[in-house]
């Protein structure tokens, strides 16, 4: 069973607080607030955290501040998500160990796929590499072979649908939205244009329903995106 994931979000904003704190609740991962700079140290002196949302102008110690008292931690990625947007400020703070900047106001699918990117590319350097074989009910998904079968019968998928299947696959619980499908697959920003996520995941379900009409292996949560069907 894989260990949780905890994202500290240090923000003195109630109502951006709240807001970030959903996004990283939506995409399954378990946040907490902290509301100045001083309180986010206390915080990530206590335990591990898997990231950091840093805003810049924090009360007690500023968001630079706090980037200075942590330097030297390389297990944690930070994303600032500051109105401070100018190019020196990003240069500074990218400089001072900080692993993205977002500049607010933001996209919230833009956040979204930003931190998967993140978390994603730290789980790459420190942790092993996930298994070559994923299975899921009669459902076997083999990265060796690139083959797919249902109940012992092969599909014929595409390139792209054998991605979004192994990557729906590799975090069962895990809601992806079309912005993390869409970066993590297509290897692409994504501004929202779905279509093509529409276009995939409607011919991916179909192949799986030719071969398995009793079962359902995908299913959509409205409003935020797309899993297994537990």
């Amino acid at each position: 069973m894989n260990n949780p994931i905890h994202i500290l979000v240090a923000e003195d904003d109630n109502d951006i607080s709240q807001l970030l704190c959903s996004i990283i609740k939506k995409s399954g991962y378990i946040p907490q607030p902290a509301f100045s700079g001083t309180e986010a140290l206390l915080y990530l002196r206590q335990r591990q955290w898997s990231m950091l949302l840093l805003d810049l102008m924090l009360p007690g110690m500023t968001g630079e501040e706090l980037l200075l008292q942590i330097e030297g931690r390389d297990d944690m990625p930070v994303i600032v998500i500051s109105a401070k947007g100018e190019p020196k400020t990003k240069v500074s703070v990218l400089r001072g160990g900080a692993s993205d900047f977002i500049t607010k106001p933001f996209d919230i699918e833009e956040v979204s796929a930003r931190i998967d990117s993140q978390l994603h590319l730290y789980a790459r350097i420190g942790q092993p590499a996930p298994p070559n074989v994923l299975k899921h009910k009669g459902l076997v998904l083999d990265r060796d072979t690139m083959t797919v079968t249902v109940n012992g019968t092969e599909l014929n998928l595409t390139a792209r649908e054998f991605e979004i299947l192994g990557l729906l696959m590799s975090a069962p619980k895990k809601v992806f939205t079309k912005a993390n499908l869409y970066e993590r697959v297509w290897g692409e920003n994504f501004y929202g244009d779905d279509n093509i996520i529409n276009v995939h995941m409607s011919n991916l379900r179909g192949k799986l329903a030719k071969e398995a009409p009793e079962c359902e292996f995908i299913e959509t949560v409205w409003g935020m995106g797309y899993r297994l069907k537990a």
